[in-house]
C-alpha cells in the first residue's frame, strides 16, 4: 500500500495527468449523455456537443499519453543509482522493474586523450550513459620502466589503469586495489594492476582484448582501448631543429634552450591502430578530444595512421575542451587559436566542430601559485578564433581540487549532454529512451548546481559580513610577501629621489662646466697677455743693451 501511495507525491508528478483523464472521461459522458437523452437536435446544439465530446476524448488520450512518459522517466531515474533520487527510489521500483538496456541505450561517446583530463571527462559522462569508449595513449615507451613493468615484461599501462578507475563506481576502492603495490616477499615490487593485466593478457593472448575483458570483470561503466598496440615514441622537433625522443624530457631541455616546439610525430609513423579503435570512433555520437597536455597527450593520439581521419569521416559530434592553464615547456604563453592552429597543423581540419573553453573565472589566488611555476591562463582571443570555422562554447568549467585548478567533470558533461538532446528533440525524439533519460538526468544535475551555487553565495556573503564587522585583514599572499613589497617600494622610492638628485647633479655639473671653460678661457687670456707683455720687455730690454753697446 504505501509503494502504491508513493506514485501520488508531488514529485512523481502523476496527478496532473490522472485528473486529465479525469476530466476528460466527464466530459466524453457528458456528450453522449446528451445525445441520448435529447429527442431533437439542432445543428448548434449538436455542434456543441460534437466539440465535448472531442475535447474529453483529447484529454482521455493526452493524459494516458503523458502518464506512460512520466512512468518511463521515474523508472529511469529510479534505476540511475548515480543521483539522489536514483538510491531513494531504487530499492522499490527497482524491485518490480529493472531494465539495464534503458542505461545502455545513451549515447556513445568516444573520448580520445590522456592523463588526468581524460579521467576528468569519463567521471562526468558514466552518469549518464554505460557507452563511453576511452582511447588513450600507451606512451611511456622510452622511459625508464617501473621495478613491477620489469619483473612482468609488459607493456607500459599507467593511463590504461587511470581510465579503468575513472570509470568504476567506487573509485577510492578501484584506485587502490589497481595500484596497490605488494609487501609479500615474494611479490614485493610487483603492483596489482600489472598483475592482473598480465593475467588477462595470459588468458586471451592479446593486450587489447584482455583490457576489454577486464572492464567487464571488474563491472566499468564502458570500456578502455589503447590506441595502438604498436611500440611508439613521441618525439618533438623545437624551432632549433633539435630533436627529443623522450617524453618526459621534452618540457626540460625546451625550457632550458628557450625553444618553441615547431612539430611533434611519433615513430615509428605507420604504426596501425589497435582493434576497435576505428570502429568505435565511426559508430559515436559525440567524439571528444582532450582536455590533456596538448603535444604529448592529445596529438599522438591522433598522428595514428587513420585515427584523424576516421574523426573526420564520422558523423559524431566533434568536441575539442581547451585546457584551463598553459603548459610550462610545451604552451608558453599559448591562446586558445594557438592550440586550435597547433591541431590543424598537424592533422588538418575536419576534425573540430565546437570548442569548449573557459570563462577564466578562477580564483587569482590560484592564478598566482600557477604563475610562480611559469602557467597562464588561456586567453579565448575571438578575434583571431574566426578563421578557423570551430563553433566556441564559454563555460566557467574550473573548479578547485587539492589546491589545483581542474575542469569541473559535471559541467563539462552536462554542456555536452544538452547539446545532444537539443540535436534529439531537433529531430523529434522527445519520447525516445535516450532523450528521456538524458533529461532526467540532467534535471537532476543542474539541481544539485544550483544548490552547490547557492551553497556558495551563502559562504560568500557570510565571509562579507563578518569581514565588515571584523578588521580587514590582509591575505596570505599579501602576509608572506609584505617585506619583499614594501623593500620593493622603498627601493622604487629611493630609485626616483636619486633619479631627481641626478637630474640636479647633472645640471650643476653642466653650469661648472660651462664656469670652469670661462675660467679657464680668461685664465688662458690673461696668460697670453702677460706672455706677450714680458715679451715686450724682454725685447726692450734688448734693445736698450743694444744701443747701450
Amino acid at each position: 500500500m504505501k509503494s502504491f501511495l508513493e506514485w501520488f507525491k508531488a514529485s512523481t508528478k502523476v496527478k496532473r495527468w490522472i485528473l486529465l483523464i479525469i476530466v476528460g472521461i466527464i466530459l466524453t459522458c457528458l456528450g453522449i449523455s446528451k445525445i441520448l437523452v435529447s429527442e431533437e437536435v439542432t445543428f448548434l446544439e449538436l455542434g456543441m456537443i460534437i466539440a465535448i465530446f472531442v475535447v474529453g476524448f483529447i484529454a482521455i488520450v493526452t493524459g494516458i499519453v503523458f502518464i506512460q512518459k512520466r512512468s518511463l522517466e521515474i523508472i529511469i531515474e529510479a534505476n540511475n543509482t548515480s543521483t539522489e533520487q536514483g538510491r531513494k527510489a531504487g530499492l522499490n521500483i527497482k524491485s518490480l522493474i529493472f531494465n539495464k538496456k534503458v542505461y545502455e541505450e545513451g549515447p556513445k561517446v568516444v573520448v580520445i586523450g590522456g592523463g588526468q583530463g581524460l579521467d576528468t571527462v569519463i567521471r562526468g559522462f558514466k552518469k549518464y550513459t554505460n557507452n563511453i569508449t576511452a582511447i588513450v595513449t600507451m606512451s611511456d615507451y622510452g622511459n625508464i620502466p617501473t621495478e613491477s613493468r620489469r619483473a612482468l615484461d609488459i607493456l607500459p599501462l599507467r593511463d590504461i589503469k587511470d581510465s579503468i578507475i575513472a570509470m568504476s563506481d567506487k573509485e577510492d576502492i578501484m584506485r587502490n586495489l589497481l595500484n596497490m603495490n605488494f609487501q609479500n616477499e615474494r611479490l614485493r615490487g610487483l603492483n596489482f594492476g600489472d598483475v592482473y593485466l598480465t593475467a588477462m593478457n595470459e588468458i586471451y593472448s592479446n593486450i587489447s582484448e584482455a583490457i576489454s575483458k577486464s572492464t567487464e570483470v571488474l563491472n566499468i561503466t564502458g570500456k578502455v582501448i589503447p590506441v595502438t598496440l604498436d611500440e611508439i615514441t613521441i618525439c618533438a622537433e623545437l624551432t632549433d631543429g633539435t630533436v627529443i625522443k623522450q617524453k618526459d624530457k621534452i618540457p626540460e631541455i625546451v625550457t632550458e634552450k628557450v625553444e618553441a616546439i615547431s612539430r611533434m610525430y611519433i615513430t615509428p609513423s605507420n604504426c596501425r591502430p589497435a582493434p576497435g579503435v576505428i570502429e568505435a570512433i565511426k559508430d559515436a555520437d559525440v567524439v571528444i578530444i582532450g582536455p590533456g597536455s596538448l603535444y604529448t597527450n592529445v596529438l599522438p593520439n591522433l598522428l595514428v595512421k587513420n585515427v584523424a581521419k576516421a574523426i573526420k569521416e564520422c558523423r559524431a559530434m566533434k568536441f575539442y575542451i581547451s585546457n584551463i592553464m598553459t603548459e610550462p615547456g610545451q604552451t608558453d604563453n599559448y591562446t586558445l587559436s594557438d592550440h586550435l592552429k597547433a591541431i590543424q597543423e598537424h592533422i588538418g581540419t575536419g576534425v573540430i566542430e565546437y570548442c569548449l573553453a573557459d570563462t577564466g573565472e578562477v580564483v587569482p589566488e590560484y592564478i598566482r601559485k600557477y604563475n610562480k611555476e611559469g602557467s597562464d591562463l588561456v586567453e579565448v582571443d575571438n578575434r583571431n578564433l574566426s578563421e578557423y570555422n570551430i563553433k566556441i562554447i564559454q563555460k566557467n568549467m574550473s573548479c578547485i581540487k587539492n589546491e589545483r585548478i581542474r575542469h569541473n567533470p559535471d559541467i563539462i558533461a552536462a554542456t555536452i549532454i544538452e547539446m545532444i538532446c537539443n540535436d534529439l528533440k531537433f529531430h523529434d525524439m522527445q519520447n525516445d529512451t535516450e532523450y528521456l533519460l538524458l533529461q532526467s538526468v540532467l534535471r537532476e544535475q543542474k539541481k544539485v548546481q544550483q544548490q552547490q551555487e547557492k551553497r556558495l553565495m551563502k559562504i560568500s556573503k557570510g565571509k562579507l559580513a563578518k569581514r565588515k564587522k571584523e578588521p580587514q585583514k590582509t591575505s596570505k599572499f599579501a602576509e608572506k610577501y609584505k617585506e619583499r613589497v614594501n623593500s620593493i617600494q622603498n627601493s622604487d622610492a629611493k630609485m626616483m629621489q636619486n633619479r631627481k638628485i641626478a637630474a640636479e647633479i647633472e645640471k650643476m655639473e653642466k653650469v661648472t662646466k660651462r664656469e670652469n671653460s670661462k675660467i679657464k678661457r680668461e685664465i688662458k687670456k690673461s696668460k697670453e697677455t702677460v706672455s706677450k707683455q714680458e715679451t715686450h720687455k724682454r725685447e726692450g730690454k734688448r734693445r736698450s743693451y743694444r744701443r747701450s753697446k
